[in-house]
């Protein structure tokens, strides 16, 4: 939402003309007329700098820059301008020699831009800034407080010990030097660890009193090294007796009478669409300088940036004037240079500006002589350390933007940032237009990650392992056919609700199919291979749009098998493109086969991955997914994967990418391996997949006489040519579309568990698919179907009949049907009407 004392009007305008040096009116004015805080000092401190009122209890004022680009929208020229200027200045004191052995060093959060920038000024210089984000196996090199801040706590985590410590200038950079207490504690910790002879500090604006001014030379004595000072602009704040009370009182005052609230509420369906634009961000280049980011690491940034700004400005809706690129707390830099080059892409047409979210909680006010105008307020959606809390992007809403490009990390890229008062969402509301980037979060390979056997197996593939042809798919899984993994459902079941097995430590006994049933999944298909065809090339077409050109399919085994091997036909079909496509375990609970990961990534860009899998039913696999690969980052340092999966159908609305959000029946769902290749569900189960293997499964190689795998393959890819135009139809509108997933069937899920009296959500299994699986692995209790429903449960209809379990219709259900596992499943158990269980 929107915090504002009047109508939003032009957030930026007039601090940004002033910040340029033209006439406006100076930001600062409402705060001095008020409080009596002014400014003295050079000619141009109030073009660089307004005025605002923290909501802190340690400070009032806040100094709000016009050029750091982190509360207020600047031109990236501007911004990164200022930082390079300042660094050419560094190099210049230093010399070429002393240049050469420098680190740079920035403060999270406001200044990991800045310190980029002056790092980038320098030229040779590595660059490592503090951060509020730790990281389990990484060691602290050093940490400080900043005894003013709202959020104290910085950590040093740099990936090379080394980077610290080093014997040549260190070059310290913040925004403001204001007390010099904050560069006081960071050099004081660091220089007991890793002396030096020389510092350098540098700040865009040097705001010491009179009395901290001879401090730092004092410091130095101390402490037997040069430090130098390098500002861009030198001043001071005049504080009156009583300021901090009247700014509370103030702050206070103007909350009660704002016109919205000033915390999360439940938002409002937004305005504009949001979508995705796909960098392609280099996978062997950080997103910033939290684990330290090298000269080698420029270069490869410097060759990717032209293309990912063409990209990005591929993505901006035609006749967009003023766009701002908007980054994210700690990530300054990659959007400030993304945001740079696309100033240079589109040129003059069009107005882009930057600025970032933050962390900082600043009372906004709608007045020409205040540097806050409007705020959007959004909950933390990066799991962050400190907690859970409220998030903010400044003089956002009524800045005329014709769209946002929102950059997060992948880190950042979690179901709350999505969520209806997430962040897309709130700057839906106010601008026609969302785009989110999502740059990959570097996390340092731990120690431990060379231990690891460097070469792991070729993926197994068919004759051999699966029905389906060799070129179709590469199984990424150990071969346990000759190992005895099946147990009765009721046995299973039993030990999978009272905690004493996970479900995949065992495989449920092959269905075989009768004849009546066989004959329904004939029709079934015959029926929907239309449908079916139409769905594969548009989730296809989305794909190679957004995602990568040629990307490297994934299915996750063993429902999106089938999914991948017809989405890597249309695209043979379409475009003559022969993708690679791999099938890899995913076991929820238990995360994604990190060897295969591992894989993956020695052979491919892991940009370039895309999971596929058959459908959603509530999102548990999504979410599954999602923490995995974060976890895969912490643990081996590998970014780059996206979680982003792409499914057949998505009626849970869980993803962005999809082929039709309808949940009608899938033809692979309604068997087990004998349409999905003769392969198993994957399995997990220590004594048998070492911590060094591919998670296993069985390959049935007895059930080749009533395999349907290539017929429901052929079917499907036999309706290709007749449905082209039909899908380019299909997929121009999904990608103009707002595909933003609202999870409306994870709260049906929730809804169902609480009517029924199951308590648990995960033996709620919804949507078609789901259900027939229920009914072919597990103890089901009964189904519920839709009112109305035809001939896609057909299947489910008889399996119910032959299992006695009785179907339920019920109104106005989001699915097709939902099926229910028994609840509190004992031999000879009731469920939760009272009534026992038959099998």
């Amino acid at each position: 939402m929107t915090e504002r004392a009047h109508a939003e009007g032009h957030a930026d305008k007039d601090a940004g003309e002033h910040a340029d040096g033209h006439a406006g009116v100076w930001s600062g004015s409402w705060v001095a007329e008020r409080l009596g805080v002014g400014l003295t000092g050079d000619e141009a401190l109030t073009g660089l700098l307004g005025l605002a009122l923290r909501r802190n209890p340690k400070r009032a004022h806040l100094l709000v820059s016009n050029v750091l680009g982190k509360h207020v929208p600047q031109s990236p020229a501007v911004v990164y301008g200022h930082g390079v200027a300042l660094g050419r200045r560094v190099r210049d004191l230093l010399g070429a020699e002393e240049t050469a052995r420098a680190v740079v060093l920035g403060y999270a959060e406001t200044a990991t831009g800045l310190g980029h920038s002056v790092a980038d000024g320098l030229g040779p210089a590595p660059y490592l800034h503090s951060t509020r984000r730790p990281v389990a196996h990484v060691p602290r090199a050093g940490g400080f407080e900043e005894s003013h801040s709202h959020a104290t706590s910085h950590l040093l985590l740099p990936e090379d010990p080394a980077l610290l410590a080093g014997d040549g200038p260190l070059v310290l950079v913040d925004d403001e030097f204001s007390t010099g207490n904050t560069v006081l504690n960071t050099v004081r910790a660091l220089h007991e660890r890793y002396p030096r002879k020389r510092y350098v500090v540098v700040a865009l604006v040097d705001m010491r009193s009179p009395a901290d001014a001879g401090r730092l030379d004092d410091f130095a004595r101390e402490i037997g090294a040069r430090v130098d000072l390098v500002t861009t602009a030198s001043g001071t704040v005049r504080l009156p007796p009583g300021v901090l009370e009247k700014g509370q009182e103030l702050v206070a005052r103007h909350e009660a009478t704002a016109t919205e609230p000033t915390g999360p509420a439940p938002a409002a369906p937004p305005a504009g669409s949001v979508e995705r634009v796909r960098l392609r961000w280099p996978h062997d280049v950080p997103d910033g300088g939290r684990h330290g980011f090298t000269a080698a690491h420029r270069a490869r940034l410097e060759a990717a940036l032209p293309a990912m700004a063409a990209r990005i400005a591929e993505a901006l809706p035609a006749g967009a004037r003023r766009v701002l690129v908007l980054g994210f707390e700690e990530l300054m830099y990659a959007p400030l240079r993304l945001a740079h080059a696309l100033e240079q892409t589109v040129g003059a047409d069009v107005d882009v500006r930057y600025s970032t979210t933050t962390r900082s909680p600043v009372l906004a006010v709608d007045d020409p002589g205040y540097a806050i105008r409007t705020r959007l307020v959004f909950p933390a959606h990066d799991d962050p350390a400190d907690g859970p809390g409220e998030r903010y992007a400044y003089n956002v809403a009524g800045g005329g933007f014709d769209a946002v490009v929102a950059v997060v990390d992948s880190a950042a890229d979690t179901p709350a940032l999505h969520a209806p008062d997430g962040l897309p969402a709130r700057l839906a509301a106010h601008v026609p237009h969302v785009l989110l980037a999502v740059v990959p979060s570097y996390v340092p390979r731990p120690p431990h990650a060379t231990e690891r056997p460097s070469m792991l197996p070729e993926p197994l593939r068919g004759p051999d392992f699966s029905s389906y042809a060799s070129d179709e798919v590469g199984w990424l899984l150990q071969d346990l056919s000759d190992v005895t993994l099946e147990a009765p459902t009721e046995e299973r079941e039993e030990a999978i609700q009272s905690g004493g097995a996970h479900y995949a430590e065992s495989l449920p006994v092959e269905y075989q199919p009768s004849e009546q049933y066989q004959d329904l999944f004939h029709a079934a298909l015959e029926t929907s291979a239309a449908r079916l065809a139409r769905a594969v090339g548009a989730v296809t077409e989305i794909v190679l749009a957004e995602r990568s050109p040629r990307p490297v399919l994934v299915s996750l085994a063993r429902a999106g098998t089938p999914v991948g091997v017809l989405m890597r036909r249309w695209a043979q079909f379409r475009h003559g493109l022969d993708l690679p496509h791999y099938a890899v375990s995913i076991v929820r609970g238990r995360g994604i086969d990190a060897n295969a990961l591992r894989w993956l990534a020695d052979h491919h860009d892991p940009a370039d991955v895309v999971f596929v899998d058959g459908w959603t039913g509530k999102g548990a696999i999504t979410r599954e997914l999602a923490a995995a690969l974060r976890a895969f980052e912490a643990t081996d340092g590998i970014t780059g994967f996206d979680p982003e999966i792409a499914v057949l159908a998505d009626p849970g609305s869980c993803v962005r990418t999809y082929g039709t959000r309808d949940d009608f029946l899938i033809p692979s769902a309604c068997l087990n391996s004998t349409v999905s290749g003769l392969i198993s569900r994957t399995v997990l189960r220590a004594d048998v997949v070492g911590p060094h293997d591919f998670h296993g499964a069985k390959f049935y190689r007895e059930l080749a006489a009533v395999d349907l795998s290539p017929d429901f393959l052929d079917a499907v890819s036999a309706r290709f040519p007749d449905v082209t135009d039909t899908v380019d139809a299909q997929a121009k509108d999904l990608l103009s579309a707002d595909r933003t997933p609202t999870w409306e069937g994870w709260a049906a899920v929730e809804r169902i568990s609480e009517e029924y009296g199951i308590h648990d959500v995960n033996l709620v299994k919804p949507g078609v698919g789901e259900t027939t699986r229920v009914m072919l692995r597990r103890v089901p209790w009964k189904v519920l179907a839709r009112t109305g429903a035809g001939a896609d449960l057909d299947h489910v209809r008889l399996l119910a009949e032959q299992r006695g379990v009785p179907v339920e219709e019920v109104a106005d259900l989001p699915y097709t049907c939902v099926g229910l596992i028994h609840p509190q499943y004992t031999r000879g158990a009731t469920g939760a009407d009272g009534k026992a269980v038959t099998l």
